[in-house]
């Protein structure tokens, strides 16, 4: 739970300063920002899903 957690924090943190540097208005940084979060979110969440049935 503490590692999906983290995740969560570091996509927030990322997102923001991503949305922050972006250019454009502000409405277009505030959407790039959340879809930075999202796609660090689900795709790590996915790469999370597929590992589990990789026999190391």
């Amino acid at each position: 739970m503490i590692h999906f957690l983290y995740l969560v924090g570091f996509a927030v943190f990322t997102g923001t300063v991503l949305g922050a540097i972006a250019p454009g208005t502000t409405k277009e940084r505030i959407f790039f920002g959340l879809k930075i979060f999202a796609q660090f979110t689900l795709i790590s969440l996915g790469l999370a899903w597929l590992f589990y049935f990789i026999p190391w």
